[in-house]
């Protein structure tokens, strides 16, 4: 393995991700836009409902993961979406190039949009709606951060597995796996208020144990003991499992000639 020619590979994914972002008006709206009308209206609605602080910044750390997870699990989800859109996917496994490039590339810029919401969203939530983001230290901070991503790459790498399966009819799975995580893992309630079978569902959410090790921070107690060791080691088996499958649609792909059925 020759390391400078894979980074330039890598960069090379990267870069086509920048410049799709950087082009689409679309893309600015998703994170700054959207972000704040969420920020917003879920802050405005908090001081209408006259919450404690505490409770308010229970629902605002919701909104903010909530919506840096969609942005950052975006870039990962159409890194082939884009090539099935432009009819060109055949012609990206042609080219001398693996399945990690694609990933890694994409991947980097999703953590650098997905990080870029996070910052504007604390940023909003301290200067209007008095949240303490620093509270859990930067140690927290990081640690949150870094559980976030990682369910986005958890779900950016399933949706790019239906992609491969399924073809463009799989676009509609990028935003649903992420908002049907999110709904199951406690986003703007405990999941004890959860009915029965989906309180069992959201204890097989790594999401559901970092939020929890978060907002402990500020008086709500994590049902888990060890919520990290959960979270964590949640997060590596599924995506190691979601890597294998993305490896193996693409092999069934080669094998069915779906690739070829996606492109021109």
């Amino acid at each position: 393995m020759r390391l400078p020619t894979d980074f330039a590979k890598i960069w090379a994914f990267a870069a086509r991700s920048a410049l799709v972002n950087r082009r689409n008006v679309f893309a600015v709206f998703e994170m700054l836009f959207w972000p704040g009308v969420a920020i917003f209206s879920v802050g405005l609605l908090t001081r209408f409902l006259k919450l404690d602080p505490e409770t308010v910044t229970f629902i605002l750390i919701g909104a903010v993961t909530m919506n840096t997870i969609q942005i950052a699990q975006l870039d990962l989800s159409y890194a082939l979406l884009y090539s099935v859109w432009a009819k060109s996917l055949k012609h990206e496994f042609i080219a001398p190039i693996r399945l990690t490039h694609i990933l890694a590339g994409s991947g980097l810029v999703g953590l650098a949009r997905g990080f870029l919401v996070f910052v504007v969203m604390g940023v909003l939530s301290m200067w209007f709606f008095d949240m303490d983001l620093s509270r859990p230290g930067w140690g927290g901070l990081a640690i949150f951060i870094i559980g976030m991503f990682l369910n986005a790459a958890i779900i950016g790498a399933a949706v790019l597995a239906l992609v491969l399966r399924f073809g463009q009819r799989a676009e509609v799975a990028a935003w649903a796996f992420s908002y049907l995580m999110l709904l199951l893992c406690g986003l703007y309630y405990p999941v004890q208020v959860l009915p029965p079978g989906a309180r069992e569902l959201a204890q097989i959410i790594p999401l559901t144990y970092f939020l929890e090790y978060f907002r402990h921070f500020y008086g709500f107690p994590a049902d888990s003991a060890h919520p990290l060791l959960y979270g964590f080691s949640q997060s590596v088996i599924y995506l190691l499992a979601s890597y294998a499958l993305v490896c193996y649609t693409l092999k069934s792909a080669y094998q069915r000639g779906t690739l070829l059925r996606l492109s021109e």
